[in-house]
């Protein structure tokens, strides 16, 4: 899937909105901006490398060639970044910040509200743009990794100033305390694991079925 990069997935949603109720979505995130603890909910879900929402006006869709288009709506482009699978994200996204999220999709055609989840699933599965192409610049490490490397780092530095300064008997000592503070935080890089293939061999083993006996698929009970 053109999605998934290593451990991240990118999520781009397009939804409409009437161009009457563009300037109560702006005020919405003006007050969100002005009060940061509104996004508390948001900015504690460490599996989110990003996430934007753009309000886009139906006359500042750029003419590529195909010709300045004449659009009945605005609408809301929300891109996203996250570690895990799709459906873990929208879960921890709705659990997080149930309300915050009403607000921004608040003008937003027939948004379900976040709670309860199914609707609000196929909500955003309906107005999602699957990408062409993803590139992620650290697509094996996770947002925790990255931060895991950065700390790693800063204290690799420190080790190396005090190399230059101790005797060896106490940058051992210092060597080993830095080991047990880091430690934990030796991450790995690769793919994410997949969380289940249930729903992957339920439809493998429903096509066997489908072809085998067609005139009984055909029938559900």
């Amino acid at each position: 899937m053109s999605n998934v990069a290593g451990k991240a997935y990118g999520m781009n949603a397009v939804t409409p909105m009437p161009p009457w109720m563009t300037w109560i979505q702006r005020a919405l995130f003006m007050t969100s901006r002005a009060i940061p603890s509104f996004l508390g909910g948001l900015l504690g879900l460490s599996i989110i490398h990003f996430a934007r929402w753009v309000i886009i006006k139906r006359d500042q869709w750029p003419d590529l060639g195909q010709g300045k288009q004449t659009l009945q709506n605005d609408y809301m482009l929300f891109c996203s970044n996250f570690n895990g699978t799709w459906d873990q994200y929208i879960d921890a996204f709705a659990d997080g910040i149930p309300n915050g999220l009403d607000l921004f999709w608040f003008s937003s055609t027939r948004y379900p509200h976040s709670i309860p989840i199914t609707p609000f699933k196929n909500y955003i599965r309906a107005n999602q743009i699957d990408t062409d192409y993803y590139y992620n610049a650290t697509p094996g490490a996770a947002q925790r990794d990255i931060k895991s490397a950065l700390r790693i780092h800063r204290i690799l530095l420190d080790l190396e100033g005090q190399h230059k300064s101790l005797p060896p008997e106490a940058f051992q000592k210092a060597y080993v305390e830095a080991l047990c503070k880091i430690q934990n935080g030796l991450g790995y890089q690769g793919y994410a694991p997949v969380a289940s293939n249930d729903t992957e061999n339920a439809d493998k083993y429903r096509a066997a079925y489908v072809r085998d006996q067609p005139a009984a698929a055909q029938n559900p009970l």
